[in-house]
């Protein structure tokens, strides 16, 4: 449905807001409504956050988290478990299992994972430098954290068949996570328990 708009940058700020995920433009218009009831300091302090994000926001040179610094916190804690790498679809995942506090290893965040449908292939995807990883030595196991779908299985097929060579053990999250789940949806309970009872991962 198109809106009739008094003001050109109002409308300029419903489409900007439309274009984010699951935003319409009955619901941007709303939210650009919200923000102008604000004071002058409030949307100063909201721009600025937004354009910090863009220009201050780092990713973690090592496992492509997320992080203020050239390092992220887990990277950096030598209290983790730096033998066990678990390799999730992207920085929420993190985020998720994080929350169950049932993980001491570290992480690898691919970026999305194999989708032909989507365009996306291995050279799109972090991969490269979770070789290198272990290349360097000492990596002792990788957790398939992906989701439980078919693009999931194929980007751990892929992972399985390409980093073999460096002899980690490979396991899977325990299937409490439902077939076709994305790690998204799954209550930590779940989660945490398909973590601490992770499973090897078998090609077939």
């Amino acid at each position: 449905m198109n809106l009739n708009f008094p003001s050109k940058l109002l409308e300029t700020a419903v489409n900007e807001f439309a274009t984010l995920p699951g935003i319409g433009q009955k619901t941007a218009l709303r939210l650009v409504l919200h923000m102008l009831r604000q004071d002058s300091a409030s949307l100063e302090a909201f721009g600025t956050t937004i354009i910090k994000l863009g220009t201050e926001l780092r990713f973690c040179k090592i496992c492509r988290n997320i992080c203020d610094e050239d390092i992220c916190p887990v990277c950096a804690d030598n209290r983790r478990d730096h033998t066990t790498i678990c390799v999730v679809e992207n920085i929420k995942d993190v985020m998720i299992i994080e929350n169950t506090q049932q993980y001491r290893g570290v992480y690898h965040v691919l970026g999305g994972i194999i989708s032909p449908m989507d365009g996306l292939g291995p050279s799109d995807l972090n991969i490269g430098s979770l070789e290198d990883r272990l290349k360097q030595g000492g990596i002792k196991e990788i957790i398939l954290a992906l989701s439980a779908t078919m693009e999931g299985d194929t980007t751990n097929f892929y992972l399985f068949r390409r980093l073999s060579q460096y002899n980690p053990v490979f396991s899977t999250l325990a299937r409490g996570v439902s077939i076709g789940d994305e790690l998204e949806y799954t209550d930590e309970i779940t989660l945490g328990r398909s973590i601490l009872n992770r499973i090897p991962f078998n090609v077939s």
